[in-house]
């Protein structure tokens, strides 16, 4: 019988090793599944490479690992929302490289490597800092650069409801980037507020299909 279901975060995961690149959901607060990676950071795991839309805030999630000097280099498309000196300190500190994705950009990587496609060419960011070290052409007169699929060993999502296949359900912006990083990962755990039978989600509200997700635990919670 196929069951994904983990009894607890340390279960979820154990597959996680030293130096894994893990993509976490989140926009802003909503959709960071922070009981994963706070259960990452009491493993004690190092050398991490984080795939973000921003870089943690106050001291907690990402900004927790950051602190305890548990990530080698963030890739994310917003570092310095609010409430981030953590992640401030410690890159002035240069205990951490930052590589500065452009928003859509980085969907759409994501979407490109989950969908199994190779580069593509996208205008945004040419003829500024994003574009340097970049395959540079101009196309009926419009500049573009070159960016590559963005995969990842593990994806960290949080999301509302979950069944034992690893169907999943996410309520309201909490969605954000969870359903194509799980697409975009070798490995996707997901943390779920409730565990529910099979046929309890509806079809049409499978947001992401069990096919792109390898464990599943509750945490509880409406985050």
């Amino acid at each position: 019988m196929l069951d994904k279901i983990k009894t607890s975060l340390e279960e979820a995961i154990a597959p996680i090793e030293d130096g894994a690149s893990l993509m976490t959901s989140g926009f802003g607060e909503a959709g960071v599944p922070l009981e994963l990676l706070h259960a990452v950071l009491d493993k004690g795991l190092r050398e991490l490479t984080i795939i973000s839309n921003n870089a943690g805030t106050f001291e907690i999630g990402i900004a927790a690992l950051i602190k305890a000097k548990r990530i080698r280099k963030i890739i994310c498309s917003h570092p310095r929302p609010a409430n981030s000196e953590t992640f401030l300190a410690a890159y002035r500190a240069g205990q951490l490289e930052l590589e500065c994705v452009p928003q859509g950009t980085l969907a759409e990587r994501l979407r490109a490597a989950g969908a199994g496609l190779g580069p593509f060419f996208t205008p945004t960011g040419y003829g500024t800092l994003v574009a340097e070290g970049k395959e540079q052409r101009v196309i009926d007169g419009k500049g573009y650069i070159l960016e590559q699929p963005l995969h990842a060993d593990f994806a960290l999502v949080r999301a509302h409801l979950g069944d034992r296949w690893g169907n999943l359900t996410y309520r309201w912006a909490a969605r954000n980037f969870g359903p194509v990083m799980c697409m975009a990962a070798k490995y996707s755990i997901a943390q779920v507020n409730r565990v529910v039978a099979l046929g309890d989600i509806h079809p049409e509200q499978v947001m992401s299909p069990g096919i792109f997700v390898q464990a599943v635990v509750a945490t509880g919670g409406e985050r």
